[in-house]
C-alpha cells in the first residue's frame, strides 16, 4: 500500500513537471521562431523609426531642414518609398517614419553617405538658429517590419 501510494506521487510528479517542460519549450520555441523571422527579414517593407527631440521654438528651422536636406536625398535612394513627419507637442518630440521597400536597399546605402547628409543638414540648421551645436537629440532610431 506504501509502495502504491509512492509510486503515484512520483507520476503525479512527473506528469506536472513533462507539463511545465511543454509549456516552457512551446513558450520560448514560438518566440524563437518569431525573432529569427524578423530577423532575417530582408525582402519585406521595412519603415525606419526616428525620434528626435525638437523645441516648440526650433520647429519651423527643424521641418524645413528636414524638407530642404533629407527630403531630395532620400527621393533619390533606392527603394525610398515615402516618409512621414509628426510632432508632439506636450513632449516637443518629433517622430519620423520612413518607408523601404527592404531593409536590404536601406542598409545598402552607405553610413558614410547618410553622414555628409546629416551633417549638411546640421549645418544648415546651426546656421539658421546662429548656434555652435545641432539642438536636435537623437532619442531613438529603430525599425518596424510589417506584419502579416
Amino acid at each position: 500500500m506504501k509502495i502504491r501510494l509512492q509510486i503515484k506521487k512520483k507520476i503525479k510528479n512527473f506528469t506536472v513537471l513533462l507539463i511545465c517542460f511543454f509549456v516552457f519549450f512551446l513558450q520560448n520555441s514560438s518566440q524563437f521562431l518569431n525573432a529569427l523571422t524578423m530577423e532575417n527579414y530582408q525582402n519585406g517593407t521595412v519603415v525606419e523609426e526616428l525620434r528626435l527631440k525638437v523645441p516648440l521654438k526650433f520647429k519651423e528651422v527643424w521641418l524645413q531642414a528636414e524638407n530642404q536636406i533629407w527630403e531630395p536625398w532620400l527621393s533619390i535612394q533606392d527603394g525610398f518609398m515615402g516618409r512621414q513627419i509628426f510632432w508632439d507637442k506636450g513632449k516637443e518630440e518629433a517622430l519620423i517614419l520612413v518607408s523601404w521597400k527592404s531593409k536590404k536597399l536601406w542598409k545598402s546605402i552607405p553610413m558614410s553617405e547618410v553622414n555628409i547628409v546629416q551633417e549638411q543638414f546640421e549645418d544648415n540648421v546651426k546656421t539658421a538658429l546662429n548656434l555652435k551645436e545641432n539642438p536636435f537629440e537623437l532619442i531613438y532610431e529603430g525599425e518596424l517590419d510589417k506584419q502579416v
